[in-house]
């Protein structure tokens, strides 16, 4: 693992691999860099690209701080891309997503960006509780990561148990569990979030906006808006698939990012 510096001290790690164009991975909740390992997902990539796969602050080998800010987040993924020597292709899925949007209006050191269902304020009304998260919080503050993890994947993530005896049985679930009690803040975070489009109305960088057509209608709607936003942007509906294309599908997966990656050399 490497590391940067991020504006605020905190070290972020990540790990490089493959050649080619640079492409930074940034993963979403209850994850580390790992997880692009599922399913070959960054070797298939890393024979085409450089891949850069980074660990958001307070997972894997990233550094963290006691006050938390989504900011601190964004900073943390524009500090990755400015290491760089050479733009950068930036994706960023879910909880990622919304780091790797906000990361393009902090650095000039970008060819693409692609994002994969972001998270944001608009899951409050159909995801988030309050209550959700209060019963995370107890279960970490009484050291039950497991148990705090197990019920984000099955009450928030809504995975059904066979996926979840999958994620049980990889390499990096004890990883996953060490790093549960980031979840309710992470959980919490996006949806004080304020989207304001006229904040990226200039913002030219080509942008695939991926969505599963099997994910609910609000993440398309969410899809929608970026696109109307982002003036250099389009979609890509990965039919049949939901919010997690790079473990169901991840031939599919990696071919879009490439495809997309190679438009933009």
């Amino acid at each position: 693992m490497e590391t940067v510096t991020s504006a605020d001290g905190t070290p972020v790690a990540f790990e490089r691999t493959g050649s080619g164009p640079p492409l930074v991975l940034v993963h979403g909740m209850a994850s580390n860099h790992a997880r692009w390992e599922l399913f070959d997902v960054r070797p298939r990539l890393a024979e085409h690209t450089t891949v850069y796969a980074m660990d958001r602050r307070g997972h894997g080998e990233s550094g963290d701080i006691e006050e938390y800010a989504l900011e601190r987040e964004f900073e943390d993924v524009a500090a990755v891309v400015n290491a760089i020597d050479e733009p950068v292709h930036l994706f960023g899925h879910s909880h990622g997503g919304l780091c790797v949007l906000e990361a393009a209006l902090r650095t000039d050191n970008l060819r693409s960006l692609i994002i994969y269902e972001p998270a944001g304020p608009w899951e409050e009304e159909h995801l988030y509780s309050e209550e959700m998260n209060e019963e995370l919080e107890a279960l970490v503050a009484n050291g039950e990561n497991e148990q705090a993890l197990l019920l984000f994947l099955r009450e928030v993530v809504n995975l059904p148990e066979s996926r979840i005896n999958d994620l049980r049985a990889a390499p990096n679930w004890a990883a996953r569990v060490e790093e549960a009690p980031t979840l309710p803040r992470e959980y919490r975070a996006p949806v004080s979030y304020a989207f304001e489009p006229e904040r990226f109305v200039d913002m030219t960088t080509p942008t695939l906006l991926l969505v599963g057509g099997e994910s609910p209608q609000w993440s398309k709607d969410v899809a929608e808006q970026f696109h109307e936003t982002l003036p250099n942007s389009r979609i890509s509906v990965l039919e049949g698939q939901g919010h997690v294309a790079m473990n169901t599908a991840p031939n599919r997966f990696v071919e879009e990012v490439f495809a997309f990656v190679q438009e933009f050399r």
